[in-house]
């Protein structure tokens, strides 16, 4: 986790996508709890706008990875898709499809409503 990454969540680099980040990591870290005796970080509603304040969150949050195997794991999830949103804000998804034989791909975005695929919607 970097201060960096924080403050351009925060820069709104990332767009609406990137709040959606922000309170997947509030989500994340409210969820996982802490151990008994441990500093529970807390990550305000917003993004961190100085290096600072997002320098402290960022070593709340290694530390705590560095104590606990599962919360580090899960973090490490959350800062591959913060990092890609981050890197391609406008929400660009690059897919590539290899090996075996597929007969049918579908890919979507943004997706508002029902899909129905070889059948009635329900």
């Amino acid at each position: 986790m970097t201060a960096g990454l924080l403050v351009a969540l925060a820069s709104g680099t990332a767009g609406a996508a990137g709040e959606q980040i922000w309170a997947s990591l509030r989500e994340l870290v409210t969820r996982r709890g802490s151990r008994a005796g441990d500093e529970e970080p807390t990550v305000p509603a917003e993004p961190p706008r100085t290096e600072e304040r997002a320098g402290q969150l960022a070593a709340l949050l290694n530390e705590r990875a560095g104590q606990d195997p599962d919360f580090a794991a899960a973090l490490e999830i959350w800062r591959r898709r913060a990092d890609a949103q981050v890197a391609s804000p406008t929400g660009d998804v690059h897919n590539e499809i290899s090996g075996g034989t597929q007969t049918t791909v579908i890919q979507g975005r943004d997706i508002h409503g029902d899909i129905t695929i070889g059948g009635r919607p329900s």
